[in-house]
């Protein structure tokens, strides 16, 4: 049977979803918007943009391609056991990572253990794995929300959010984080 706090968890989390949407925007994310993981669009593809397309694959401890990575499909059943979070959208990478792990920590601090963020990590000018050395971070470094099978393109514009493909490399980026929370 479940305690009082967990009832009381589940009765206000459209409540806490908001007050998390809030919490992002205030830390610095140009967009935050809940999300039910159902809308999440997962496509076991995305490996292959990471596999021919990333500069760093097979060179960071949050790639896919590590020893012991779970991959897009196995992440996918995952994820699927959350019901909702947070979409956060910054142009600068930085602030998207930043933002979406203290979501992260401000969910689990109340009461939300399962809260996770993924995001692009940028916690080191070069990733220590391509020295062979351990994550300098490993309590904060987590995967690309993009990296785990998910087709971030379909997903955010669901929400109107922008994410176009880029021709040049000198246009502005858009880079997004997800916070599963519940």
């Amino acid at each position: 049977m479940p305690d009082e706090n967990t009832h009381n968890r589940k009765r206000n989390i459209k409540k806490d979803l908001n007050y998390f949407t809030e919490l992002a925007l205030k830390l610095g994310a140009d967009d935050a918007v809940v999300f039910k993981t159902e809308n999440v669009v997962f496509d076991s593809r995305t490996i292959l943009k990471c596999m021919f397309g990333c500069a760093t694959w097979g060179k960071n401890h949050t790639c896919p391609s590590r020893p012991g990575a779970l991959k897009p499909w196995e992440y996918r059943k995952v994820l699927e056991k959350y019901s909702c979070g947070i979409i956060v959208h910054s142009t600068s990478k930085e602030v998207s990572q930043e933002v979406s792990f203290a979501v992260e920590r401000e969910a689990f601090l109340m009461g939300y253990y399962f809260a996770l963020s993924l995001s692009d990590c940028t916690l080191c000018k070069e990733c220590t794995a391509d020295k062979g050395k351990d994550c300098v971070f490993p309590k904060k470094a987590r995967p690309p929300f993009h990296s785990v099978g998910i087709d971030v393109y379909k997903t955010v514009h669901q929400f109107g959010l922008p994410l176009e493909i880029l021709k040049d490399e000198n246009e502005q980026q858009n880079w997004y984080s997800a916070v599963f929370i519940e």
